[in-house]
């Protein structure tokens, strides 16, 4: 993802594990399993990093410890689906609009 070969696709907000973490773990729409499992693979970056790769990423910051999202492209729709909720469109949610 942040080497521009697969888009962001999935994030989960965990406890935070320092005063500088967020608490949100990223994933690519190519990691796998293993790849994940590899403490090689995993890095710390600035959520204003993410946030320049995924803009998406900044509504779903204020979202609490226990979030699931995926996040899915489709030409140049984007939307986000809470992934705790059987995979509900809650894009409009986070972006405050209404019906």
């Amino acid at each position: 993802m942040l080497e521009g070969r697969g888009r962001v696709r999935w994030m989960v907000r965990n406890q935070p594990q320092a005063s500088e973490d967020s608490g949100w773990r990223i994933f690519s729409e190519f990691d796998s399993e293993e790849y994940i499992n590899d403490p090689a693979n995993v890095q710390v970056v600035d959520y204003n990093t993410v946030c320049a790769i995924e803009p998406a990423a900044i509504a779903v910051y204020p979202l609490p410890v226990g979030a699931d999202v995926e996040i899915r492209h489709d030409g140049p729709r984007v939307t986000i689906h809470d992934s705790a909720d059987a995979g509900r469109d809650i894009t409009d949610e986070l972006m405050g609009r209404r019906d």
